[in-house]
């Protein structure tokens, strides 16, 4: 679980408008979300999804090759 030291901002109204959080938590949020990742994996995560929904087992690798 992330804890987040966050800064909200607020209007002059004290209306929250925007939130502040260190760089390394934001970067745990890419990592978990899987914004980091670039277009070779989230195309290889996409064709893994449809391998394993159609049960093509011969796609994947036995872990204990690895």
């Amino acid at each position: 679980m992330i804890t987040l030291h966050k800064k909200i901002i607020v209007n002059e109204k004290g209306k929250p408008t925007e939130v502040i959080i260190p760089l390394k938590e934001y970067r745990e949020i890419e990592e978990l979300l899987g914004l980091d990742l670039d277009k070779k994996a989230i195309q290889d995560l996409k064709q893994a999804k449809k391998d394993r929904e159609k049960g093509k087992r011969e796609a994947y690798v036995n872990l204990d090759s690895i």
